[in-house]
C-alpha cells in the first residue's frame, strides 16, 4: 500500500467521498493522488457525494402491500424537485426501493442499502448512486415502515402523502374489506391523524394540552376553581380531534371510526381491529432551501 491514511482523509476532504471508497481508489491508482481523483470521477462518486449536500425534501413518499396483503410497506424518497417527483425513472426506483423491504425485511435504511434491489443485479445502494447520476439530482431513501399482517395501502395526491393501515381481522378476503381499509387510510390522510386511540396520547402531551387549555379558559375570564372541570370537557374534543377511533368517519359524522369498523365487521360476519397505522408526508420536517432569486441574479451581473 503506496498510501497512508493522511492520504485518504486529503482525498475524501477534497471530493466529499466515503472513506473506503477513498481508499479503493488510492489502491487502485497505486497512491497517486491525481490518479485517485480520476478514477472517483470516472466511477461518479465524487459527483454523487457533491449532489448530496444538497437539500432534498421533494420526492415520494409511497405505500403498497404484497399480494396476499399479508404484509405492508409505507416508504419516503427524497428528490431536490418536484419535477424529478413526476420522473418515471424515479416513481420506478422507489417502488424497487419499497419491493425489497417488503421481500427483504432490513432494520434500516442502512440495511436496506446494502441489499441487492428487487429485479437488479445491484445492491440499492448501487442503484441509488445510478439514478443520482442519471436523473441529476440528490436523491436520499429517508425512512420506511414494514408491517405484518392484513394491510392496506393508500397513496394520496400521487405521492404527496402515503398511508399503510395494520389489521386483526378474519374478513380480510371479504368483498367490502379493501373498501373500507381504503376509507380507513384516506381519512388518515386527510385529517393528519396523530394516534390509534386514547391509550397512545404520550402523557407529556396531554399534561401540556391540559395546561394550554386551563390557561385559555382563565383568560376568558372562567374562574380558575371550575378550570379544570372545564379543561375534562375539552380534553374529549382533543380526543375527537386526534384519536383516529374516536374520529368522526369523514364520509358519515353521525358515527366514529370505530363505530364504522364495527359496523363493517357485523356486515361482512367477522371481526375486524384497527392495529397500526403510519403516515408519511414527503419532506416533513425537512428544512427547504430558500433560493434568493434576485441575489443570485444581482451577483451574476457583476
Amino acid at each position: 500500500m503506496n498510501f497512508t491514511a493522511q492520504d485518504v482523509k486529503a482525498l475524501r476532504e477534497k471530493t466529499g467521498c466515503g472513506m473506503m471508497d477513498c481508499k479503493k481508489a488510492l489502491t487502485n491508482a497505486d497512491g497517486d493522488m491525481d490518479k485517485a481523483l480520476d478514477f472517483l470521477r470516472e466511477q461518479g462518486l465524487a459527483k454523487q457525494a457533491k449532489k448530496a449536500s444538497r437539500v432534498a425534501a421533494e420526492g415520494i413518499a409511497y405505500a403498497c402491500t404484497n399480494d396476499e396483503k399479508t404484509a405492508g410497506v409505507v416508504i419516503e424518497v427524497n428528490a431536490e424537485t418536484d419535477f424529478v417527483a413526476k420522473n418515471e425513472d424515479f416513481q420506478n426506483f422507489v417502488k424497487t426501493c419499497a419491493l425489497t423491504v417488503l421481500n427483504n425485511s432490513p432494520a434500516d435504511v442502512e440495511a436496506l442499502l446494502a441489499l441487492k434491489a428487487e429485479g437488479t443485479s445491484m445492491t440499492v445502494a448501487e442503484l441509488l448512486q445510478d439514478k443520482v447520476l442519471t436523473i441529476g439530482e440528490n436523491i436520499q431513501i429517508r425512512r420506511f415502515e414494514r408491517l405484518d399482517g392484513p394491510c392496506v395501502a393508500y397513496v394520496h395526491a400521487g405521492g404527496k402523502i402515503g398511508v399503510l393501515v395494520n389489521f386483526e381481522t378474519d374478513v380480510a378476503d371479504k368483498d367490502g374489506f379493501e373498501a373500507y381499509g381504503k376509507d380507513v387510510a384516506m381519512q388518515i390522510a386527510a385529517l393528519n391523524t396523530q394516534y390509534l386511540c386514547k391509550d397512545e396520547v404520550p402523557a407529556d402531551v396531554l399534561e401540556h394540552e391540559k395546561e394550554v387549555m386551563k390557561q385559555l379558559v382563565i383568560n376568558e375570564g372562567k374562574p380558575e376553581t371550575i378550570a379544570d372541570k372545564i379543561v375534562m370537557g375539552k380534553i374529549g374534543k382533543f380526543y375527537k380531534e386526534n384519536c383516529l377511533l374516536d374520529q368522526e368517519f369523514v364520509k358519515d359524522n353521525k358515527k366514529n371510526i370505530q363505530q364504522y369498523t364495527d359496523e363493517v365487521a357485523k356486515e361482512l360476519g367477522g371481526s375486524i381491529k384497527i392495529i397500526k397505522f403510519v403516515r408519511f408526508e414527503k419532506g416533513e420536517g425537512i428544512e427547504k432551501r430558500q433560493d434568493d432569486f434576485a441575489a443570485e441574479v444581482a451577483s451574476m451581473v457583476k
